[in-house]
């Protein structure tokens, strides 16, 4: 399978620049941009509509409905650069972090993360027994 990275890339940059422009504070209208009167709501009113269109992409997974999988991973897609925008973030530091795990075995950031995970859960269990052993 092929994939032309720089056209998918640019799509991102591209769509991403026409997001910042509907910001508020850069003259987006609430009343004619959808983007505008998301981003106009703040936080909860964009991380609830990416959390509604991930659901969507699941039922439509579960479904196996390919068309409907890309539609809704499209919509997923365009709210979680909304959300990027939002916080001053865009489809390159995404894009840096995935190239940054490129190549790594998942299993084993998995088994590191459990580990460091389990680490912490010592440290702070150990920290517990000693406060109680001070009283």
């Amino acid at each position: 399978m092929s994939i032309d990275s720089t056209n998918s890339t640019d799509t991102l940059a591209r769509l991403a620049e026409v997001i910042a422009t509907r910001r508020p504070a850069a003259g987006g209208d609430p009343e004619k941009s959808y983007v505008a009167r998301l981003l106009s709501k703040g936080c909860d009113a964009i991380l609830k509509k990416v959390g509604e269109e991930a659901t969507e992409v699941v039922m439509a997974g579960k479904d196996a409905d390919r068309d409907r999988i890309v539609g809704e991973m499209a919509d997923l897609w365009f709210h979680c650069l909304v959300a990027l925008d939002y916080f001053g973030l865009q489809p390159k530091d995404v894009l840096a972090e995935l190239s940054r795990r490129e190549g790594l075995s998942g299993l084993e950031e998995f088994a590191l993360r459990k580990a460091v995970g389990r680490e912490a859960q010592s440290d702070a269990l150990l920290s517990v027994v000693s406060v109680k052993g001070e009283r």
